[in-house]
């Protein structure tokens, strides 16, 4: 999950107390203050991947009263044009029985209004959910009780087309930093006591950096996720051979590129990301050109990244929103905003991938994107 639409891009907020009138477990800044010690500094990978699977797995973190809103919180159409994208593809490469596959799904949201629309259009597949926490599991099968859960996606369906959709999934994978100083460096986690801070590790060989980044100034941060290659590749690979197509909507960028994008949010604020791990949202960037030429290296193609103004754009928001506004007069100008908050606020800084099976069409909203 991400965090909200504020100013992701702008620069790392300053150190911050904790929100008020929430508590800080201290169980897993315990433990790895303790591995730190006896071990010494871990890689920043690392360190986010311990905080997101305790922050996941002990709360349900979206709405008002959590840190954060996905697009499929504020409104129905973001959902349901997403189910409506999924079923003309789907359409268009012969109506093939296909399994409909959400990666981190929230709460289910998505599903629920996604399934809905390709139920009109005369789609209804399986649903089949990539989810770890208890807490939200809880409440997907609230909102999709006939969903089949899964740890990973080596489980996932090996007889049929796949339809992987990928909402501010991505940015919540583990990253690895490297900072510059007079050599390029690791960047790893330090700990004194309970106080957590990122320092340089031990100098790194020119190799392993992309060649126009060698020379870079001091202080510049690279960032890659190997975890988001790992699983990108592992999706592209089962879509090529079964068929099928994958859509990835999330905060990012056309790589590579450097910039520190490590973010943390409590309470739909910023805060630090090295202060109380396991309690806020971290995230990074998502390096949408990487994750592309992944893809392709496993037979899939490519297409994008769009914008998601462009997107919902194409897939037709606003006669959706004038459809509602009439049905709902009530509603029009809360439905006026919620179209502006996806369009404008969020319109340009999320963006949008597809992954298809070489033999499928080109998908809605992406012709002329193909990487």
């Amino acid at each position: 999950m991400a965090a909200n639409v504020m100013a992701k891009d702008n620069p790392a907020p300053p150190l911050t107390p904790p929100a008020s009138g929430r508590g800080i477990d201290t169980a897993l800044p315990e433990r790895l203050a303790r591995a730190i010690a006896l071990a010494g500094p871990i890689p920043v990978a690392q360190y986010m991947a311990a905080a997101n699977a305790h922050y996941y797995a002990t709360r349900d973190p979206l709405g008002a009263g959590g840190d954060f809103t996905t697009a499929p919180e504020i409104s129905q159409m973001f959902g349901e044009l997403v189910g409506l994208w999924c079923a003309d593809l789907c359409n268009r490469a012969g109506r093939p029985d296909v399994a409909w596959v959400e990666l981190g799904p929230g709460r289910g949201t998505l599903a629920a209004d996604a399934t809905r629309a390709m139920a009109k259009a005369g789609l209804q597949p399986p649903v089949h959910f990539v989810e770890t926490s208890p807490a939200l599991r809880a409440a997907q099968a609230e909102r999709v009780p006939a969903a089949i859960w899964h740890d990973a996606i080596d489980t996932l369906p090996t007889d049929r087309p796949l339809i992987v959709v990928a909402n501010e999934f991505f940015d919540a994978l583990p990253i690895r930093q490297l900072v510059k100083r007079e050599q390029w460096h690791e960047r790893l986690v330090a700990a004194q006591d309970l106080l957590f801070l990122p320092i340089a590790g031990k100098p790194l060989p020119d190799a392993v950096i992309p060649e126009p980044f060698r020379e870079a100034p001091a202080g510049s941060i690279l960032e890659t996720s190997p975890a988001a290659v790992t699983i990108i590749r592992g999706l592209a690979k089962r879509i090529a051979a079964q068929g099928g197509a994958l859509i990835a909507v999330d905060y990012g960028y056309e790589g590579p590129a450097i910039g520190d994008t490590l973010q943390a949010v409590r309470g739909h604020a910023f805060a630090n990301p090295f202060e109380a791990p396991g309690e806020h949202d971290l995230t990074a960037h998502v390096d949408f050109t990487t994750l592309a030429a992944a893809a392709q290296t496993e037979g899939a193609v490519a297409w994008g990244p769009v914008t998601q103004r462009d997107l919902l754009g194409a897939l037709g928001i606003d006669s959706r929103t004038s459809a509602l506004a009439k049905a709902s007069p009530d509603r029009a100008e809360a439905l006026g905003a919620d179209r502006s908050r996806l369009m404008d606020d969020m319109g340009t800084l999320f963006k949008a991938l597809a992954i298809t099976a070489p033999s499928w069409p080109t998908p809605a909203a992406f012709a002329g994107w193909g990487a």
